[in-house]
């Protein structure tokens, strides 16, 4: 019964604006037994149900939804709001309404996605609030479920809003799911990728640069969520965050014991029993020697001895990322070598100085990469990035560094 049935009836609702103007009769659509006409303010039980019929591929009920947003776009999100925040209501429901706040706010070309970002921005501000709120209520849902799509739909508008300084409400609501000992670790975890989707985006779309008090506020759920006293999968999504957000941590970075308690948290993640934990902490000092090169000389000695450990003695997919440290060095020296050669020819001072980190290692990493040559599989495809392409990859990447000084090792 969930197909909708039209037949050519006078709108019952004869008081509508719409109905007096219109010169034919409205058509009557029937959703499991409740009728409305796309002139009728529908109920929210009315649209629990017509979102109910989405999730059943119901083609009619996805384009009344769509008409839904073009007509009354406030109202439609503050209804998607509440169906992701009303405990009782069905999960399949719930999901759904959280992907439609995320999917009003997102497009894969950049001028719909300025269109959208106006259109959020051009609602009343407690209209906005009306959605807001509910989102912070549902990512502390005890369904995980709902409380992972609340978190993506919550980060889309971080994003748009943060910048701005629109949403103050939202990094200590954060970090209070973070840290209060009645949360559940889904909710931490929700919570967390939360902030990492909010720097994702951001780092996207076209803002404002971020003030540093929330930069603070970010790293600080982030680093509570990645000491070694979390659960292993706390500590995953709070490491998958701190690489997203360590692209506005330049100020935090200068600072040298924010520094330092940056980098021993993530050098202790990469010594944690569960290997993604391992390979996304890897994925963040990538991240730093890519960033924030400069700032590497304290802890050049901790990161040689903890990737070269890794390499030799680690699963295959944390070796790959402890390696991918070594290839990005290489890429950031090349960089600078070439600049420095440049500024020479040319008569200028040299501005950003190579430690030549490759150059010192040489003789050490060049064996353990070697060596992960020979470990390839018989039958394994040629196009795979396995353990044996990314020893290849980067000893071909130190090659272009070092030049002819890797003959020798060799």
């Amino acid at each position: 019964h969930r197909t909708p049935v039209q037949e050519p009836l006078c709108c019952p609702w004869q008081d509508c604006a719409n109905y007096r103007l219109a010169d034919q009769p409205k058509t009557f659509v029937c959703y499991c037994h409740t009728p409305f006409c796309q002139y009728k303010t529908v109920t929210m039980a009315e649209f629990t149900s017509l979102l109910l019929a989405c999730t059943m591929a119901d083609a009619q009920a996805e384009q009344t939804v769509k008409e839904f947003e073009q007509r009354d776009f406030p109202k439609y999100m503050a209804s998607l709001a509440t169906e992701i925040a009303t405990e009782g209501r069905p999960i399949p429901v719930r999901q759904l309404a959280g992907l439609l706040v995320k999917n009003a706010l997102v497009a894969k070309d950049e001028t719909l996605q300025k269109e959208r970002i106006q259109r959020w921005m051009a609602l009343d501000g407690n209209m906005r609030e009306s959605v807001k709120q509910p989102l912070l209520s549902a990512i502390r849902s005890p369904e995980p479920l709902v409380s992972r799509v609340a978190a993506q739909a919550a980060a889309e508008i971080a994003a748009i809003e943060i910048p701005y300084n629109q949403w103050p409400a939202i990094l200590p609501s954060i970090l209070e799911n973070i840290q209060s000992p009645q949360s559940s670790d889904a909710i931490r975890i929700s919570s967390l990728e939360c902030l990492g989707y909010t720097c994702e985006r951001v780092a996207v779309l076209d803002g404002p640069e971020i003030s540093e008090q929330t930069t603070d506020s970010m790293l600080n759920a982030v680093v509570d969520g990645i000491q070694a006293s979390r659960p292993d999968k706390v500590r995953l999504a709070a490491t998958t965050a701190l690489k997203n957000s360590l692209i506005f941590a330049h100020k935090n970075m200068e600072k040298k014991a924010e520094r330092d308690a940056i980098m021993t948290n993530i050098c202790e993640a990469t010594r944690c029993q569960d290997y993604m934990v391992r390979a996304a902490a890897y994925e963040c000092i990538v991240q730093i020697a890519v960033s924030y090169y400069d700032k590497l000389q304290d802890y050049m000695t901790t990161l040689y001895e903890l990737t070269t450990d890794t390499i030799r003695k680690d699963r295959e997919e944390v070796a790959k990322a402890a390696i991918e440290f070594w290839s990005s060095l290489c890429e950031v020296e090349q960089d600078l070598l070439d600049e420095a050669t440049d500024l020479a020819e040319r008569g200028l001072p040299i501005q950003r100085q190579c430690m030549r980190y490759v150059n010192a290692a040489l003789v050490h990493l060049v064996p353990i990469l070697l060596e992960t040559l020979t470990k390839q599989e018989e039958d394994a495809d040629e196009d795979t990035f396995n353990l044996h392409m990314a020893g290849y990859i980067c000893l071909t990447c130190i090659s272009q560094t070092v030049e002819d000084a890797v003959v020798a090792v060799i």
